[in-house]
């Protein structure tokens, strides 16, 4: 059997292990992004790791995430950032440059590459045939120092494509409807792989709205054939000379097969609060709705935001409705700008945003109370709008414009097929890269504001650890409910700060609580269901409950990139062998594991004793894996090992 694309680019870039379905492997990366949000800790890693200069093919470091300056954290960070990748040899893309992902894909994307990026949205880079995974900040620090990256080699999903969509249905909606099919739950340790002759009808801004929400599969990565389509956009970037055909074998070998006409895709929606909760835009349609926002890393594109400027062009938004429209890059803002497109959506009455993440994370317009927002963007969970009660709806750009301008949900399909915008992508794209910074030949001087503190240290494994289960939680427990985002990620670099709001949302007086515990020297388990820890790569997620002295959680079941941050900071991910042993445990239950060195070493069954009774779980990790977990976490793993 023959490869797909995805098992090519491994094959190529694989340096450890065997490239079997379920192996644990080692392979390359040529090129790493991280954001704000994630990079500072993941730089003050890198900084801890004694290298003088990043060894990858390039590195990017982007500002896209908290770009409102609400007292100086926010700021200070965006600083030490600027001054630790001028030093290091990182290329720095300033605040209002854009969003990560949009940025990479026109700028620095380059098929048959590997990618490996502190965002859990990384994969759109597949958009244009590239390996692109969503990682921690650790995992990313350590493959700029020229480490390898460990991943299951994958099982491969194929997609694939006939037929052509029709007017008023989106490439949203194509992977809406994959994401009705799959699901966010059981694809971890999977690649989704889209193929067939469909794929010819979409351009790469629209493989890339695709393979950007794959994250919310859970899968480690999506990707398209690199073809003429990729050649023919970076042409129009002024990168042809990194272009590279990659496409799979004739008979290459798919674990599952998935038939999808595109001709056969209707309008969808994800209602709140989970992006598997999917709906055909036809059987809710006519809901009143508060608020529109257009834009995010997910369809933010020149081609996503003219098709809108043409629907609202000489029309006015409901008087109901506030319409927010952000930009995905400054390359796409000034474009728009330039050829009347904004001017059209600021006379509808849209408001224009910066060219960052914003209402995506909670940074800004948040709805009102108990208020219905429909929203391009890629992730609906419970309150991550920043108002709690809201209710969020994820859709197409096409839908959200029609709906804002009707006042209530709407049906494109309800539109005249010959009123559908035709937009063509230009053949060159306005090229200013000026306010990406190159990194310096000469020594800088790093700035460290106050709130900029040192990365924490997990102590190696003890071989007995008791204390008290600190927490109990259901399925589809997300990185938002275990470490908010929004207004609190100002505190990302302050480690004791940012830790005092660990499941604010879910129980405000744990953090304290397991502090507390924590100083008399006693350690928290936390219980979970399935898919525990899903969404976000943010790996204060698993840093932050570390430092409150959390060393064990026991769940269902966990989801790729939050499995790797507990084990890259020493904490032990636990699945139950029985399920049914979730419903006999309960919060303030006390727990010893002892013998934990050898049960860790060995792998597989692990033995936890909980209110006097025996438990047995199943440990998450690799060989590699236990060894990281017996030191205490990768730093301190790397530091022995990395040369």
């Amino acid at each position: 059997m023959g490869d797909s694309a995805a098992y090519k680019i491994l094959r190529e870039h694989l340096v450890e292990g065997e490239l079997v379905p379920g192996n644990e492997i080692g392979i390359r990366i040529d090129q790493t992004l991280t954001q704000d949000a994630t990079g500072t800790m993941a730089y003050l890693q890198f900084e801890a790791m004694d290298i003088p200069r990043v060894k990858t093919e390039i590195s990017v470091s982007y500002v896209d995430h908290n770009t409102l300056q609400m007292g100086f954290e926010n700021a200070d960070d965006h600083r030490y950032l600027q001054t630790m990748n001028a030093q290091y040899g990182i290329y720095h893309s300033k605040a209002g440059n854009g969003i990560c992902h949009q940025v990479h894909l026109e700028r620095f994307g380059r098929p048959g590459a590997t990618l490996l990026g502190s965002d859990s949205h990384t994969p759109t880079g597949g958009g244009i045939g590239m390996i692109a995974i969503g990682a921690g900040g650790l995992d990313v620090a350590v493959a700029m120092g020229g480490g390898p990256f460990y991943l299951t080699a994958p099982r491969m999903i194929n997609i694939s494509l006939t037929g052509k969509l029709r007017p008023w249905v989106s490439a949203k909606d194509v992977i809406l409807t994959v994401l009705g099919i799959l699901t966010t739950k059981g694809n971890v340790g999977a690649v989704v792989e889209y193929t067939g002759p469909g794929v010819k009808t979409l351009s790469v801004p629209e493989r890339a709205t695709i393979t950007n929400m794959g994250a919310e599969l859970g899968v480690t990565t999506s990707l398209f054939p690199s073809d003429s389509v990729t050649r023919e956009f970076l042409k129009a970037q002024g990168r042809e000379k990194n272009w590279k055909e990659i496409i799979p074998d004739g008979d290459a070998a798919y674990d599952r097969t998935i038939d999808l006409d595109l001709s056969t895709v209707v309008p969808m929606v994800a209602c709140p609060h989970s992006p598997d909760n999917i709906k055909k835009i036809s059987e809710i349609k006519g809901m009143a709705i508060d608020q529109v926002a257009i834009g995010s890393c997910t369809n933010s594109s020149y081609k996503d935001l003219m098709t809108v400027a043409s629907i609202l062009r000489g029309k006015k938004v409901h008087p109901a409705v506030s319409l927010i429209v952000a930009p995905g890059s400054k390359q796409v803002f000034e474009m728009i700008a330039r050829n009347g497109a904004l001017a059209d959506m600021v006379a509808s009455g849209a408001r224009i945003m910066e060219s960052a993440c914003g209402f995506c994370i909670g940074a800004g317009q948040a709805p009102i109370t108990g208020g219905v927002s429909l929203r391009t963007n890629n992730r609906n969970f419970e309150g991550r709008s920043g108002t709690d009660s809201g209710k969020v709806y994820l859709l197409s750009p096409e839908a959200a414009a029609l709906s804002a301008l009707a006042g209530a949900l709407v049906d494109p399909l309800d539109v005249p097929a010959g009123d559908y915008p035709t937009i063509k992508l230009p053949k060159s794209f306005l090229i200013d890269d000026s306010m990406i910074i190159p990194p310096s030949s000469s020594p800088v001087e790093i700035f460290r504001g106050p709130n900029i503190g040192d990365p924490p240290y997990t102590d190696p494994l003890g071989d007995t650890i008791s204390g008290v289960i600190g927490l109990k939680v259901g399925d589809k427990i997300t990185t938002d409910h275990i470490m908010p985002a929004g207004q609190r990620l100002k505190y990302r670099s302050n480690i004791p700060a940012y830790s005092r709001y660990v499941y604010e949302n879910v129980d405000p007086a744990f953090s304290q609580r397991a502090l507390e515990n924590k100083n008399r020297g006693v350690m928290t388990a936390i219980v979970g269901g399935q898919s525990y820890g899903q969404g976000s790569s943010r790996e204060h997620a698993a840093i932050c409950p570390m430092y409150l002295g959390v060393r064990v959680i026991m769940a269902k079941s966990f989801e790729r990139i939050h499995s790797a941050n507990l084990i890259n900071f020493g904490i032990i991910p636990l699945v139950f062998k029985n399920e049914s042993d979730y419903e006999r445990i309960n919060t303030g239950d006390s727990f010893t594991a002892s013998g934990l060195i050898g049960q860790v070493a060995k792998g597989n069954d692990v033995s936890v004793e909980i209110a006097g009774a025996e438990y047995l779980f199943t440990l998450l990790a690799s060989e590699r894996q236990r060894k990281i977990l017996v030191d205490g976490g990768l730093l301190n793993f790397t530091r022995k090992n990395i040369s």
